[in-house]
């Protein structure tokens, strides 16, 4: 229709929260991977011309990359809520930050973990680690934990460090954990704690000082900043202690022609050796100063209505069994994980890409214990014996509709 002009209008302008995406495809597999930010692809985009080497390059290339590196840096530093003398360590994703801080933990380190966990906070650990059973409510884990850390200082020496990892929010589930509670928990008993905060920060703000919490992991990947980027942030002391995480170039402030005549870096560099991922930085860092620019809360309360849209229709498809860990009003982000009665979930997902063009994510979504757990739970509790060794899984965020949610319940009503 034309304008008063008498021109016709033009497309409307992107916004750097707009999610890229193929026409007539309905993704609904944030929880693995997010979409693309527009802020990440034009950064990217704007950057590429004049992609050179970070650090020590002295022409004008090298120099404006070094300087967007370090930006970048700065910049989800500044998101997170990172203390002046903490540490912001580029990786590649949240798994390759905790394996990072596995490798920095002082020698005799308890780590303490919960059953419910991701397989990239479960599996980096050192022996010894304790591990506890999934709780019934939040309540529970924080009782939990402290139980577990009163008998750990009473039985084992008090000097020796303690590290309790904790994820921010399930990634089977979307439930929410009470980080800053665990936290109190944690630091009243000497130990510290680290927040695995995948699932958690694509959905609400995340601060380490809010939540007092000590180091934070993250992927980009998961933050609509899908160029193969992740941080692991926070105190310095055992991060400046530890051998590098990858010793090579960059990783060192001198090496001389002995063999052992290494001195390591300290700093971020320390455990950054290589050519670090510029390009995943700046991207993150983009999507970081987007959602640091928007009204977190309206966006969360966009979510939240679909989520309930999403979780109420599944409630009513009586072949449908949503899982859950907790009790059904617990706080939680977009991820809704469910079984359809009498159906292999690798069947039915194959059935939703390929008959109606929707992905969705089957399996054990990399938290096989939790996972297992919660079908046993839903057996039990539905009373149904016909329920899938495998499972479903939904997940929501940005550019998600209500027409996309109604259309992967339409599907799925079919299959009943």
């Amino acid at each position: 229709m034309p304008t008063r002009s008498g021109t016709a209008p033009g497309p409307a302008p992107s916004r750097p929260l707009d999610v890229l995406g193929v026409p007539g495809e309905i993704n609904l597999d944030y929880a693995a991977s997010a979409p693309c930010a527009r802020a990440a692809a034009d950064a990217v985009a704007e950057l590429l011309p004049w992609y050179a080497s970070v650090h020590r390059g002295a022409g004008a290339l090298s120099r404006r990359c070094t300087l967007a590196y370090e930006r970048a840096r700065q910049t989800v530093g500044d998101f997170f809520g990172a203390r002046a003398d903490d540490h912001l360590i580029f990786t590649r994703n949240t798994t390759d930050a905790l394996n990072l801080l596995a490798r920095a933990v002082p020698a005799g380190t308890t780590v303490v973990t919960f059953a419910g966990e991701h397989h990239a906070n479960l599996l980096p650990w050192p022996r010894g680690s304790v591990r506890l059973p999934v709780p019934t409510d939040p309540a529970g884990a924080v009782r939990a934990l402290a139980a577990a850390l009163t008998e750990l200082r009473r039985d084992s020496n008090a000097a020796l460090p303690v590290l309790v990892a904790v994820t921010g929010a399930s990634n089977v589930t979307g439930e929410r954990w009470p980080v800053a509670e665990l936290a109190r928990v944690a630091h009243r008993h000497g130990a510290r704690i680290v927040l695995d905060a995948a699932q958690l920060a694509p959905h609400t703000p995340v601060d380490l000082l809010a939540l007092d919490v000590d180091y934070l992991a993250v992927s980009g990947h998961k933050l609509y900043a899908p160029f193969g980027a992740g941080v692991l942030v926070g105190r310095a002391d055992w991060l400046d202690a530890a051998p590098p995480y990858l010793a090579g170039g960059g990783a060192t402030s001198h090496v001389g022609p002995a063999t052992h005549d290494v001195t390591w870096a300290t700093g971020p560099a320390r455990h950054e050796g290589g050519t670090p991922n510029l390009l995943g930085a700046v991207a993150l860092a983009a999507v970081c100063a987007a959602l640091a620019g928007a009204d977190r809360a309206a966006l969360a309360a966009s979510e939240q209505a679909l989520l309930t849209r999403l979780r109420n229709g599944i409630a009513a498809l009586r072949h449908v069994v949503e899982l859950r860990t907790f009790g059904p009003d617990t706080p939680r982000v977009g991820i809704v994980s469910f079984v359809v009665a009498g159906r292999d979930s690798a069947e039915v997902a194959a059935r939703l890409a390929a008959d109606h063009r929707i992905g969705v994510r089957d399996g054990l979504f990399c938290a096989h214990p939790l996972a297992r757990r919660l079908l046993t739970e839903a057996a039990g509790r539905t009373g149904r014996r016909d329920l899938p060794p495998t499972a479903l899984r939904a997940s929501i965020g940005l550019g998600s509709t209500s027409a996309q949610v109604d259309r992967l319940l339409a599907a799925l009503a079919t299959l009943g």
